[in-house]
């Protein structure tokens, strides 16, 4: 992190000593047992234990010194604003970290830019009597907007978001280990890691869930993020899958119904809308106590966006075989190209940088 600390990282330096005195959380998620191996408190240390938060809000609902208490122990609150900051000191290029500042608006903004983009693009290159009627049989898709063309945009928009992730990813990494050197990454930590992201262990607080709308726990928003990330999982195999059945079969697309391409993309558009629609239910009815507000435009729109990407997808599907094909394929597109544009830029990054921090914390625990 700069040299300079923000206040958040003030404010959580106070309540993590406040925690480390009283210990009471310590059985509730990955957070507390990380913050016993601790006596003092470095940014970096910080900003590892922020982006371990899954911000299951029991130690919120649990803490006696929670507010209104003098001292006002609001752990899920101060930690997702260091995460905010963490996403945008490690952004790279670095002066696009000032792009989270107003992370609601640079999504909506992106993904109305890239779909009129792609509309206005495909209908003048396009003759409309392609474009607005039915196109079936192979390379149907490829008729409305050229494969070179199709396949350019995704590739060097998402080129760069692989790129631009990898850098944060890297100097996250060595951000947060401050004067304790790297240790070597062993095959170990590294699959308690992995089972942790998958089964999104955290999510479900000290096993009972998460305290969402009150003190009662639920596994509800686990059951949603999963839904999310295993949609989203589905999505990028089917993508893969067409990858391969183009290149090193020869099969172009649209592909039959009953093909892995299209089951995978079908079953994980489905599970994205479940996902992302509930979450952005939680959001609106969770109790707003230890929640970082100022960050929610940008979660609600990429939340947003996620969904848009999948319903447009899963319409491109049945309308595959009629006039409204083109139009419907523009928009997808346009909507995915968005994605792609600000996945290093968006709450999409948690996933890498909160990954990392469970790799940090399975070695912790093993040495």
């Amino acid at each position: 992190m700069s040299a300079t600390e923000s206040e958040a990282v003030i404010e959580a330096r106070r309540q993590m000593e406040i925690c480390n005195a009283c210990r009471y959380c310590e059985g509730y998620c990955a957070v507390f047992p990380a913050m016993t191996l601790r006596r003092e408190f470095t940014t970096g240390d910080l900003t590892h234990l922020a982006n371990l938060c899954h911000s299951c809000k029991g130690c919120y609902h649990a803490c006696q010194y929670a507010p209104p208490h003098p001292f006002g122990v609001n752990i899920p609150a101060t930690f997702a604003t260091i995460r905010q900051e963490s996403y945008a000191e490690y952004a790279w290029p670095a002066p696009m970290g000032r792009l989270f500042e107003r992370n609601g608006t640079l999504v909506t903004l992106t993904a109305v830019l890239a779909v009129t983009a792609v509309l206005l693009l495909t209908m003048g290159l396009q003759d409309p009597a392609i474009l607005y009627t039915a196109q079936t049989g192979t390379g149907a898709f490829f008729r409305v907007i050229p494969y070179w063309l199709m396949t350019g945009m995704a590739g060097l928009t998402f080129g760069y978001a692989i790129v631009a992730m990898t850098m944060g990813a890297i100097r996250f990494w060595r951000g947060t280990a401050p004067g304790k050197g790297q240790k070597p990454i062993t095959a170990q930590p590294v699959a308690t890691a992995a089972v942790d992201i998958l089964t999104l262990r955290n999510l479900g607080g000290g096993g009972h869930g998460c305290n969402d709308l009150d003190d009662s726990f639920a596994q509800t928003r686990r059951w949603f993020h999963q839904s999310m990330f295993y949609g989203f999982m589905l999505c990028f195999a089917a993508t893969t899958t067409g990858a391969i059945y183009h290149h090193l079969f020869g099969w172009k697309s649209p592909h039959a119904f009953l093909s892995l391409p299209v089951q995978f993309g079908t079953w994980g558009g489905v599970l994205l809308c479940i996902g992302t629609a509930g979450l952005l239910w939680v959001k609106t009815v969770t109790d707003p106590g230890p929640v970082a507000k100022r960050l929610l435009g940008g979660e609600y729109a990429m939340l947003g966006l996620l969904f848009s990407v999948s319903i447009t997808g899963l319409l491109l599907l049945v309308v595959r075989h009629t006039g409204a094909m083109g139009v419907m394929l523009a928009l997808h597109l346009g909507l995915v190209l968005a994605l792609f544009l600000v996945l290093p830029y968006s709450k999409m990054v948690h996933g890498v940088y909160r990954g990392l921090a469970l790799l940090r914390n399975a070695q912790e625990k093993r040495s």
